[in-house]
């Protein structure tokens, strides 16, 4: 399903589809239903009909479509307590899923280098427009997925040639984290590289054997940031040039306007937002056109249409332009169940695969970043298979290292 969600994304919809209708069906023959009263999914549960009611007609001001939108999102919290309570059940699979992640990261990075290297990569896609390296894909979007996947591939074999105390396969765990960071890096995204860096520290906290070569993998990205430069231009742009700008005049910048567009929908619909999809239907009415210095400045209107986007690029900000700080409230209990689940237990007795998938839904929902649609298949489908896994193994509570 992973390299579905890479390239065939109807493929990895249906996927998700099969697999939650044939939980439900098991869980109605066995009249087992024991995961659907405990845990987090009852939340999940409330949270969804909420978001549903809040899309319905006379209540939501987004339409028909999007109702039927807000419907399947169940999709998603069925698919992680299938995987959670009962497709990882075998270690075989467990083991399997975790090979096709490990391929899945490399094969994104090896066309980030080759796109870096030669100028194009193994589909004929060069750079994007300005000057972004997409790796595998024809626009520039390799970020989210590689920050994503990174650290539930290298964690587990890093921390297996680290146990082997030998110098040459210290050395592989070195070279194999830093070639992972920089490959981020020369993607030239600046969230997941935030992101990634974030995750980077928070492994190298629960796992002291890898804070040697995070050490080494910092250093290396602050030198490659800084020769690029000379040796890549258009990454030295995007990362340090076009961020420091946009953080010194944020509120003017597109996600300045878009945070201020999301609060300024949530402030006139604070109870139940706007209904699935509220930012993108609402973001175009003049009622909502108020900028930041709105009403001292009665004719700021928060760039008008330029304000406008497809989602508000923030989880957060997604749950609460679509339902309300109810929604809202709901969404970030669910952040904290989760997130305590999968990190139960790691500080005390940690299990460098339970690290990387804690660190990837860490990196997925904190709330200082702009990412993706929260139910787009490529970022949220990726997500909500990886905290399944996540949730799963700690479920299980077995440290173990993959057979590679």
């Amino acid at each position: 399903m992973v390299p579905c969600m890479l390239h065939a994304f109807v493929v990895a919809e249906l996927c998700i589809a099969v697999i939650g209708v044939s939980f439900l069906v098991r869980s109605a023959v066995l009249s087992e239903w024991r995961w659907a009263r405990s845990g987090w999914f009852p939340l999940a549960l409330v949270w969804w009909v909420w978001l549903v009611v809040c899309t319905l007609p006379g209540i939501g001001e987004s339409g028909t479509s999007s109702l039927m939108q807000a419907l399947v999102v169940i999709r998603y919290p069925v698919m992680v307590a299938a995987v959670q309570h009962r497709v990882l059940r075998d270690p075989a699979t467990r083991v399997w899923l975790w090979r096709v992640i490990a391929l899945c990261a490399a094969y994104i990075g090896l066309q980030v280098i080759m796109q870096t290297t030669l100028g194009f990569n193994l589909y004929g896609d060069v750079r994007w427009g300005d000057g972004q390296v997409t790796g595998p894909f024809f626009k520039p979007r390799a970020g989210a997925p590689m920050a994503a996947l990174l650290f539930p591939a290298v964690l587990p074999v890093a921390t297996m040639l680290l146990a082997r105390r030998t110098t040459l396969a210290r050395l592989g765990a070195g070279v194999l984290t830093v070639v992972g960071l920089l490959v981020v890096v020369l993607i030239g995204q600046r969230v997941p590289v935030l992101l990634t860096l974030l995750e980077l520290l928070v492994a190298a906290l629960l796992l002291p054997s890898i804070r040697r070569p995070a050490m080494v993998a910092l250093v290396a990205a602050a030198v490659l940031i800084g020769a690029s430069a000379v040796v890549v231009p258009p990454t030295f742009y995007r990362l340090v040039t076009k961020f420091s700008t946009q953080m010194e005049h944020f509120r003017e910048s597109p996600y300045g306007l878009i945070l201020r567009r999301a609060s300024v929908i949530a402030g006139q619909h604070p109870w139940h937002g706007r209904g699935f999809n509220g930012f993108r239907t609402g973001c175009a009415d003049p009622a909502t056109f108020h900028g930041w210095n709105w009403p001292a400045d009665p004719t700021d209107d928060g760039g008008g249409l330029a304000g406008c986007n497809l989602h508000p690029h923030n989880p957060y900000l997604q749950a609460v332009t679509d339902s309300g700080f109810p929604g809202l409230v709901m969404f970030v209990g669910l952040a904290v169940i989760w997130l305590a689940t999968v990190g139960r237990g790691l500080w005390r007795r940690p299990d460098a695969l339970r690290v990387g998938l804690f660190v990837a839904a860490l990196g997925q929902l904190w709330p200082l970043a702009a990412t993706s649609s929260a139910f787009a298949i490529e970022i949220g489908g990726l997500f909500y298979l990886l905290l399944g896994f996540g949730l799963s193994e700690a479920r299980l509570g077995e440290p173990r290292l993959p057979v590679i």
